[in-house]
């Protein structure tokens, strides 16, 4: 890291908002510029107290039990994703006429003059999965390359450390982009857009433009889904660099400039000499794993990037090949009685459950959980066809119930009246009355875990649980 960057942040008075992973990588980070630091956070825990000795030594202040009031002389304030811009700390931020920036921000600006480029990836679903499918096509490339951002190691981290990267594979929510105002990527992806975080972003709108903030200053490639228009609506709105091209990626035949499918096949018509007459074969739908509709999507998407980047043919195939998708994403966990059981319970909001329900006939549904604000009923009368029967859990499980009772009425409905951890348990048990041989009993649960567990993993675990006792049982 040169003597510029030291100099730009030595004795600055900066406020770390959040004693998490990101909170603590950017405070260590900053502090070890020359930043005097002090670290805020409503908690005051063993966990939380704990945490703060482990600063003391950098000379890393923390407050604890008080995450509104603005540090005396703060002239930043670094949050972590999760902090609504309507904190009361933000509010005291701006009457003093402090600016409020995220850790990716923080991270583009302690990138050093040879920094890599980065490739970006932003989207309601399939974000994580992209992001290390597009990992994994660069390294089969042979690039020098790390999976960042919302995953893995913090990105902070990653920018300070003495690793060396030839480009970096960014996944990015639509909170950090919302406190990344200078960020300006080689190519990003917005995969989709659906109604999420509402209650964070305040409208519909303002999430679908903090997504497109992605798009800002990219060089080469803004990349969108072409069956969702308001993702191209985001790129016709976006300021970029002269030359920077519009790509969209499709299930269907790619047209001009698009990635898509043809008899079975990934094809490129983007990034081929002729892209009018030619279309250049990347990988087949056999390669992708798991080969639903959505995940296709999201390979073509990582592909897309990965061109952009200049990645030869055969990386594509070869990196879609050896990926392998995390736990809890549309995973096949056994066949019981000649019925499949899938854990999807990373689908966490209703456009996810909804591709997940696409890929599947006919489903017996596992669903429940916190509904984060969201309604059912586009979601249930899409798949209604689809369904063998449903079973309900969790705190908001009313809110499924009734849109099946508008869109799906004579679909069987268990409604386990219970949010214990042992009603996964139950829920198994009564899916598989309901299941018929060449069924598909899906936990695509629409809802967010933590009524009942404390994420996605954990209740993901205890359907597979539940899953492989019952295959025990029955021999």
């Amino acid at each position: 890291m040169g003597s510029r960057q030291v100099s730009d942040w030595q004795g600055r008075k900066i406020t770390v908002a959040g004693l998490g992973v990101s909170g603590v990588s950017a405070a260590r980070a900053l502090a070890g510029l020359g930043a005097r630091v002090t670290v805020v956070d409503g908690g005051d825990g063993d966990a939380h107290r704990a945490r703060a000795a482990e600063l003391a030594p950098l000379g890393i202040a923390v407050r604890l039990g008080d995450a509104e009031t603005l540090p005396e002389g703060t002239d930043l304030v670094v949050t972590s994703p999760g902090w609504k811009p309507s904190s009361p700390l933000f509010a005291a931020a701006a009457a003093a006429g402090v600016d409020v920036v995220g850790d990716v921000e923080i991270a583009w600006r302690l990138r050093g003059p040879d920094a890599p480029p980065w490739l970006a990836v932003t989207g309601t679903n399939g974000k994580t999965t992209t992001t290390r499918m597009l990992a994994s096509i660069l390294t089969a490339a042979g690039l020098r390359t790390a999976a960042i951002g919302n995953i893995g190691t913090p990105i902070v981290d990653v920018v300070t450390g003495d690793e060396p990267y030839d480009v970096l594979a960014v996944e990015l929510s639509s909170y950090q982009l919302h406190w990344a105002p200078s960020l300006r990527v080689h190519s990003a992806a917005v995969l989709n857009l659906a109604p999420d975080h509402l209650d964070w972003h305040g409208s519909m709108e303002a999430y679908a433009a903090d997504k497109g903030r992605v798009y800002e200053g990219n060089t080469v490639a803004c990349v969108y889904n072409a069956a969702d228009k308001a993702t191209e609506d985001l790129v016709r709105e976006a300021d970029v660099e002269e030359g920077c091209r519009a790509i969209g990626f499709t299930l269907g035949t790619p047209g001009p400039s698009q990635l898509g499918v043809v008899d079975g096949i990934l094809v490129d018509r983007a990034f081929t000499p002729d892209r009018h007459k030619q279309a250049q074969e990347l990988a087949e739908v056999g390669d992708v794993d798991p080969p639903a509709p959505h995940n296709i999507a999201n390979a073509l998407a990582a592909a897309a990037l990965a061109r952009a980047f200049g990645v030869p043919p055969a990386a594509v195939r070869d990196g879609l090949r050896a990926f392998r998708p995390d736990a809890h994403r549309i995973e096949h966990v056994a066949d019981v009685a000649g019925v499949a059981w899938i854990d999807d319970s990373k689908a966490t909001n209703t456009h996810a459950a909804q591709a997940s329900l696409a890929a599947y006939d006919p489903i017996v549904w596992i669903a429940g959980g916190l509904a984060k604000g969201a309604a059912f009923d586009e979601l249930v009368a899409a798949s209604a066809g689809r369904l063998r029967g449903a079973v309900l859990i969790g705190a908001d499980r009313e809110l499924i119930r009734e849109a099946l009772a508008r869109h799906a009425p004579e679909v069987p409905v268990v409604d386990l009246d219970r949010t214990d951890t042992g009603a996964m348990s139950a829920a198994v048990a009564e899916a598989a009355a309901l299941a018929r041989p060449g069924d598909t009993v899906l936990l695509a649960p629409a809802c967010a875990s933590m009524d009942m567990f404390t994420d996605y993993n954990k209740r993901g675990e205890a359907f597979a649980e539940a899953v492989r006792a019952l295959a025990a049982e029955r021999g």
